[in-house]
């Protein structure tokens, strides 16, 4: 009986909300993505205007080595020096997807376990990962149209074969899902863990279950999440501008490698 109570009372996405037009926007969610732009135009701006060719500052090491040791190596690997041209999307798009995923360290639940963060995470919400993952692979087919051409870009669909037509089609269908889904879900399921926790354990426990679980979850699996979804853009976007088919099969190797991995 105390299960079945527990289980009414725990909350799944519920947040403030108001309508425009019809359409239902997120209130919290809204708030944390804005505060998580602004952060990372801070971010920005104090390693613009403090970057130096020489004794660099502990900001601009930490950005170099996200921009060169991270994103720059991937996308060299992906596609030689014609990866320079997205270095910035996958920068722009892992330390934006961090800073959001990180919000989520921040107490700013009014009374833990009866009220929700007034700063979620945002990537905890479907919709952010979805405009994410939209907004890639929309850039991506663009990228492949101007790559192959519009004959060429219908023709790389039959490829090896006309037979795998059909599969390849829904292969495009599915990744926008799958990098929606992997990233909201993984931040979603923490989230949720910390609401579970508030609501079964005593409250003189909840502190330190949170004091464990958040550094796990937001901090680490929030990094990991964060690279990953980096990653997969950098790889379509080599898929999207390769002719070589046997550098397509090393990418859908590479991304088969990631899938079992996590």
């Amino acid at each position: 009986m105390k299960t079945l109570y527990a289980a009414k009372t725990i909350p799944v996405g519920v947040h403030p909300t108001f309508q425009v037009f019809g359409l239902t926007f997120d209130i919290d969610i809204i708030m944390s993505t804005a505060l998580a732009a602004a952060i990372v135009m801070l971010l920005v701006f104090r390693m613009t205007t403090r970057a130096s060719d020489g004794v660099p500052t502990k900001l601009q090491v930490l950005w170099e080595m996200i921009a060169v040791d991270m994103v720059a190596a991937v996308a060299e690997s992906a596609m030689g020096q014609r990866g320079k041209k997205f270095v910035p999307l996958g920068v722009t798009l892992f330390i934006f997807i961090l800073v959001c995923n990180w919000i989520g360290f921040l107490p700013t639940d009014m009374h833990p376990g009866q009220s929700g963060d007034i700063f979620p995470a945002p990537t905890s919400d479907v919709n952010l990962p979805l405009a994410m993952a939209a907004f890639v692979i929309v850039w991506v087919h663009i990228e492949s149209v101007r790559e192959r051409g519009i004959g060429g870009y219908f023709k790389h669909y039959g490829q090896p074969f006309l037979g795998l037509t059909p599969i390849n089609i829904i292969e495009e269908i599915t990744k926008p899902i799958t990098m929606t889904f992997r990233l909201f879900g993984n931040l979603f399921s923490g989230a949720l863990m910390i609401v579970v926790m508030t609501t079964l354990l005593p409250v003189y426990v909840i502190p330190f279950g949170e004091l464990l679980w958040k550094p796990f979850d937001d901090g680490l699996l929030g990094a990991i999440q964060a690279y990953i979804f980096m990653l997969l853009s950098v790889l379509y976007f080599g898929m999207a501008i390769s002719h070589d088919e046997s550098q397509d099969e090393h990418h859908v190797e590479s991304l088969d490698a990631l899938q079992a991995s996590h």
